[in-house]
């Protein structure tokens, strides 16, 4: 079966206008602004900004739901951002920690005119970063953000800041757990529970440490929970989707059936079977998309995944009879794909899972949920279920960078992609990007052969570092 070989350097704008504001946008990335707290850009007078920016936005009088994940820096950029909204007029309603899912549901339920999320996401703690939602819980279009931007510029607003009575007000919505589990709960079929279903769920100290062992307790699994003490410097660390192996452990030591590995913002999630095997989100999506299409409920006869997921997807969703639609790295990509073609399966190798009849952007928890009903209604275990995709060995590799000098002029660097994915001819993918949320040079390469992957990925980094410090002195 031929396969079509990628190289991409940066997301293919859908028109003329949506590029120009991904040229625009100086702070917003694939997923927010983030960087090191109290490091420019994440200061507190950005984020005292981008309240005001937001407010003014989506007009005075307006409404604006703020969560945070658990970082010990969340409560300075909460108050700043509270701060900026309330100076423009607009209240600011605040619901504490909370998964990033959670807040962009809140603000659909509650009418707000938006949503912000401070999070750093599977970032260590000393990160921080900041997201935004519209009012129907999706993520802000990239023209949205760059307008954003741009009255976040000094003395944009400085005659439109409200006073006296104008003046907003901050108040606590104290029932947002409650309200965002029981919504939760219904992404999981009426007819169904688990009772004597063993969890092992891991937390990463992060935002869901109260609602998800909660959600899968309420609907009668036995539930060991790990990660679920954060101190404010303890999110991800050593834990959760990102460092797996605590949870793969647990589930040896406790047998139990299923583990599952949420970040820290719990918007994504990686599994394990009851052997302590690591089933990612490339297999999860396999899993869900030949279930969904068994019942006839995958609309298209579609998944939608990013460059990154294995061609091992691909490849099982066409035995099933669907296809693979791929999209630029990003979750909030996927979700535009999937929002334009009315598709409601998506996500990414990392554990963004998406599906759309019952969340608006990635959710770790409705994800598990998903997975834990294929396995009560079919009766088999998740390592059962995951043989439905063979993965091909697929190497990452990764180089800091102090500039994003664009790929196209580095000739020597494109040369030598061109050259392994000759190499690796049809049974191989070769994909070279920058990081849409770090300052890194990504590779990533498929094939049969892992040894000579690494191999070929040394070289293109290796030409890579030398070719941008070339481009760094002149």
């Amino acid at each position: 079966m031929a396969n079509v070989r990628v190289v991409v350097t940066e997301p293919e704008p859908r028109c003329e206008a949506v590029a120009k504001s991904r040229r625009t946008r100086r702070l917003f990335g694939t997923d927010g602004i983030r960087g090191p707290a109290n490091v420019a850009p994440m200061t507190p007078d950005t984020a005292m900004r981008l309240g005001m920016a937001v407010a003014a936005h989506f007009g005075r009088h307006g409404r604006v739901i703020v969560g945070k994940d658990t970082r010990l820096s969340g409560y300075m950029f909460e108050n700043a951002i509270a701060a900026g909204v309330c100076a423009m007029g607009a209240d600011v309603m605040l619901i504490g920690p909370m998964p990033t899912p959670a807040i962009a549901y809140i603000a659909q339920s509650m009418r707000a005119d938006a949503g912000i999320v401070i999070s750093a996401s599977h970032n260590p703690f000393s990160d921080n970063g900041i997201k935004l939602f519209a009012f129907d819980g999706f993520k802000l279009p990239d023209e949205v953000e760059a307008e954003v931007e741009r009255l976040m510029e000094p003395g944009a607003l400085d005659r439109r800041v409200a006073t006296g009575r104008e003046i907003g007000r901050a108040i606590r919505i104290d029932d947002a757990a409650g309200r965002y589990i029981t919504h939760t709960k219904y992404a999981f079929p009426d007819h169904l529970k688990l009772d004597g279903i063993r969890i092992v769920v891991d937390c990463a100290h992060g935002a869901a440490y109260k609602v998800a062992p909660t959600v899968l307790r309420e609907l009668g699994a036995e539930v060991i929970a790990i990660g679920v003490q954060p101190n404010g410097t303890n999110i991800n660390e050593k834990c959760g989707a990102v460092h797996p192996q605590e949870m793969c452990a647990h589930v040896q030591r406790y047998r139990a059936d299923v583990g599952i590995a949420l970040d820290g913002d719990a918007d994504r999630v990686v599994f394990s079977d009851s052997r302590g095997e690591l089933i990612d989100g490339d297999a999860i999506l396999a899993i869900c998309g030949h279930a969904m299409k068994r019942a006839g409920t995958l609309k298209g006869d579609t998944v939608v995944a990013t460059v990154m997921s294995n061609l091992g997807l691909q490849r099982s969703l066409e035995k099933a009879g669907a296809r693979l639609l791929r999209t630029p790295v990003g979750d909030r990509y996927v979700v535009e794909a999937m929002r334009e073609g009315g598709y409601i399966l998506g996500g990414e190798q990392s554990g963004h899972m998406v599906f759309l009849d019952h969340a608006t952007t990635g959710d770790g928890t409705v994800a598990a949920l998903q997975v834990l009903s294929i396995m009560q209604q079919t009766g088999r275990s998740l390592r059962d279920l995951a043989t439905v995709m063979t993965k091909l060995p697929q190497v990452t590799r990764s180089l800091r960078v102090a500039r994003k000098v664009p790929l196209a002029e580095l000739p020597q660097v494109m040369k030598v992609v061109r050259d392994v994915e000759s190499k690796l001819g049809e049974d191989g993918r070769a994909l070279i990007r920058y990081s849409g949320t770090e300052s890194k040079l990504r590779v990533m390469l498929e094939g049969p052969d892992e040894a000579e992957l690494d191999e070929l990925a040394g070289r293109i980094l290796e030409t890579a570092a030398a070719s941008l410090a070339s481009a760094e002195g002149e």
